[in-house]
């Protein structure tokens, strides 16, 4: 399974986190991964709800379509994304 390494920042934890998500996986399934991760990495500033988790790009702002692939989206090596 390809793996690409990037960076998410959460404006509720003030922090960013590097990560490796598949390339072959819906973002749907990768928001749900990264919410999780981020609540747990954050100590609670950011509060895990998957179903409303959003993923964009942090310099655009552009909203993924969850149910397009990571592959599919572009996103390669050293993206920087925001969760919200």
């Amino acid at each position: 399974m390809s793996k690409i390494l990037v960076e998410v920042y959460s404006p509720a934890a003030g922090s960013s986190y590097d990560a490796f998500i598949p390339l072959e996986s819906k973002m749907y399934e990768v928001a749900y991964l990264l919410a999780n991760t981020v609540s747990e990495l954050s100590q609670g500033y950011f509060k895990a709800n998957p179903e409303q988790t959003i993923i964009c790009d942090r310099s655009t702002g552009q909203v993924f379509d969850i149910n397009r692939t990571v592959e599919e989206l572009g996103l390669e090596n050293g993206a920087k994304l925001m969760l919200l």
